[in-house]
């Protein structure tokens, strides 16, 4: 049977790369970002929905919630922002919207394909984008760090709360990875980053998207309440 899967931020960088991963396995796709499908190179795929939208405004959510009526087995939570400043910099829109786009969000769309799940007995898997700075924090991340250790807080509570209706909650973290943005930061800021991870190299986006398919896959059956780091070794222990 096909699997129909959700990926929020899945226009551009790791949500991209994990939208096509999914597709290249067969998926149906529904997609949710914020720019227009016909700028994106998701334009013209098939078995692929579209949803140009918000996540964390009322009428973004519910557009969702109708494509999730009509079937849910996987809902990967990648979408995120950034918003850095250091502590006495940061103001409190700042910290809002990073927490209402990294958590709020990732909490009510769970919430959402959970209630869509139990409703149709669908064992199926959350997955949720945390990131290695959860572990160790980052200066100038108040707001980041603590949304994904928000959400590494959030998965291993929601796994425990719904495993007895067989739906799995995961997270990823990945380390340092080479998106589009990664690529124009200057060479020496780069090769810091390759310095600071033990496999001396940095990570592609289809590294996580690989992880993502594996936590959504029969193969992970037996998986659920954990934080998968992907992220060339620079969290070990």
């Amino acid at each position: 049977m096909t699997k129909r899967v959700f990926v929020t931020g899945g226009a551009a960088g790791i949500g991209l790369a994990t939208v096509k991963k999914f597709w290249n396995e067969g998926a149906e796709l529904v997609v949710m970002d914020i720019p227009a499908q016909a700028d994106t190179e998701l334009a013209g795929m098939e078995r692929l929905t579209y949803l140009q939208t918000d996540i964390t405004s009322a009428d973004g959510q519910k557009m969702i919630a109708e494509e999730m009526a009509r079937g849910i087995d996987v809902l990967v939570n990648n979408a995120g922002i950034t918003r850095d400043a250091s502590v006495l910099k940061m103001t409190d829109d700042m910290f809002d919207q990073v927490i209402n786009v990294n958590l709020k969000a990732v909490w009510k769309l769970s919430q959402m394909a959970i209630s869509e799940m139990k409703a149709k007995g669908t064992k199926g898997a959350i997955l949720n984008a945390a990131s290695v700075v959860a572990h160790y924090g980052n200066f100038g991340q108040t707001n980041y760090v603590s949304s994904k250790a928000g959400v590494i807080g959030l998965t291993k509570t929601l796994a425990k709360e719904v495993g007895k209706y067989g739906i799995r909650v995961n997270a990823i973290a990945p380390g340092f990875i080479m998106t589009e943005m990664v690529k124009k930061m200057p060479e020496n800021v780069i090769g810091m980053m390759e310095e600071k991870t033990p496999l001396k190299t940095l990570g592609q986006p289809e590294d996580i998207a690989n992880g993502y398919a594996f936590l959504a896959s029969d193969s992970a059956r037996f998986i659920t309440g954990t934080c998968l780091n992907i992220d060339g070794g620079i969290v070990i222990g």
